[in-house]
C-alpha cells in the first residue's frame, strides 16, 4: 500500500522567464523563454511525493482565477487528491515572478495571495481524508500550524513540521507533541542560539530546541555535511552522498517528504534518514525544481548504484 500523506502547505503559480543576464535599473533585456509551472512549497511536496510513490493529499487556497484552475487540473493530471485545494474568489492565486540568467541564478518576487486566506475548517476538512501521516510547515500561517498540530494528535495522526523558513519569533510552546521536527542548520541556530557548527554544538542546540517543541525525533538537515538524528536520548550523523551540486532549490522538501514517506512504509527512522539523503543527493544534481524530484525507479537506482545501506 502506497502512504497517504495530506500536505498542508502554500502552493503558487511560477512565472519564470530566462535571460542571460539581468537588466540595470532603466534598461531591458531580451529573453529567451519563460514558462507558467507550479510552484511553492505545496507544489514541490505534492509533486515529489508522487514521484517517490506516495499518494498526496494536497490542502492549500488558490484564486478563482485561470492560475488556480490551471494548478488544479495539472495536479489532477499527476494523480495529486486535490479535493482540499479549496478556490476562493476573495484573492488571487499565489504567484511566484522569477528571473533567471544564463548561469542559473534567480531572483524571485512572491505574492501570498489566496494561500494568506487557508483557514482551520479546510484543514479540519482535509483530516477527514484519513492520511497516515501529514507535513507542514512553518511558511503557513501561525494559526495554521498550532492548528494542524492540535488536530493531528488529536486524532494520532503522525506528523512532520518543517522548521522553515528562518522563524525566530515563532510561539513553538504552543505547538502539540509532533512526530518528527525538522529543521535545517540556520533555523536551529535561530531557534536556540546555539550555531550548529560541529557534532557537540549540534547536539547543544539540538537538547535545546527539545525543551522548545516536543517531537519524538529531531533531525537537523546539514546540507553536505548530511543528518543529524536526534530522538530525546540518542543522537546519530548519517553522511551525505557525494554528488556535485548543480540546483538545491527543492531539495529540502525532497528530503522531507522522502523521509516521511519512507517511515511510514518501514517505520524505521534511520532507514528513512538513509532514503531521504539519497534523494535529496539526486535531486541536487540536477537541474530545476520540480523537473530534478527523482521517481521512485530512479531513486532505487541510484541507492543500488551507489551500495547505500539503508
Amino acid at each position: 500500500m502506497k502512504p497517504r500523506i495530506l500536505a498542508i502547505s502554500p502552493t503558487n503559480m511560477e512565472f519564470v522567464q530566462r535571460t542571460e543576464r539581468y537588466p540595470d535599473a532603466g534598461e531591458t533585456v531580451v529573453g529567451r523563454s519563460y514558462d507558467y509551472i507550479p510552484g511553492g512549497e505545496g507544489a514541490e511536496f505534492a509533486v515529489a511525493l508522487t514521484m517517490i510513490g506516495a499518494e498526496c493529499i494536497l490542502c492549500s487556497r488558490v484564486g478563482a482565477d485561470s492560475n488556480g484552475q490551471r494548478l488544479r487540473a495539472q495536479f489532477r493530471e499527476m494523480g495529486i487528491d486535490t479535493r482540499f485545494m479549496c478556490m476562493d474568489r476573495r484573492a488571487a492565486t499565489g504567484l511566484i515572478s522569477a528571473i533567471t540568467d544564463s548561469d542559473g541564478v534567480s531572483r524571485r518576487i512572491s505574492f501570498p495571495g489566496a494561500n494568506l486566506l487557508l483557514s482551520e475548517a479546510d484543514t479540519e476538512d482535509a483530516f477527514t481524508s484519513i492520511p497516515d501521516a501529514a507535513i507542514i510547515s512553518l511558511r503557513s500561517p501561525e494559526r495554521i500550524v498550532t492548528s494542524v498540530s492540535e488536530l493531528a494528535a488529536r486524532k494520532k495522526i503522525p506528523l512532520m513540521i518543517d522548521g522553515g523558513p528562518i522563524h525566530e519569533n515563532f510561539p513553538l510552546s504552543k505547538l502539540f507533541p509532533c512526530e518528527i521536527f525538522i529543521p535545517d542548520e540556520e533555523e536551529l541556530l535561530a531557534f536556540t542560539g546555539i550555531a550548529p557548527s560541529n557534532t557537540e554544538n549540534c547536539l547543544r542546540s539540538v537538547i535545546r530546541l527539545s525543551s522548545l517543541v516536543k517531537a519524538k525525533y529531531y533531525i537537523i538537515k546539514m546540507g553536505d555535511r548530511g543528518a543529524f538524528l536526534y530522538d530525546g536520548k540518542y543522537y546519530n550523523v548519517v553522511l551525505a552522498n557525494n554528488v556535485t551540486d548543480v540546483d538545491t532549490s527543492c531539495a529540502g522538501s525532497v528530503f522531507d517528504v522522502a523521509l516521511l514517506a519512507e517511515y511510514i512504509r518501514s517505520h524505521d527512522i534511520m532507514r528513512s534518514v538513509h532514503y531521504a539523503n539519497a534523494a535529496a543527493a539526486l535531486t541536487v544534481s540536477r537541474q530545476g525544481s520540480l523537473d530534478s524530484i527523482p521517481t521512485e525507479e530512479e531513486l532505487s537506482t541510484f541507492i543500488e548504484d551507489r551500495g547505500i545501506q539503508l
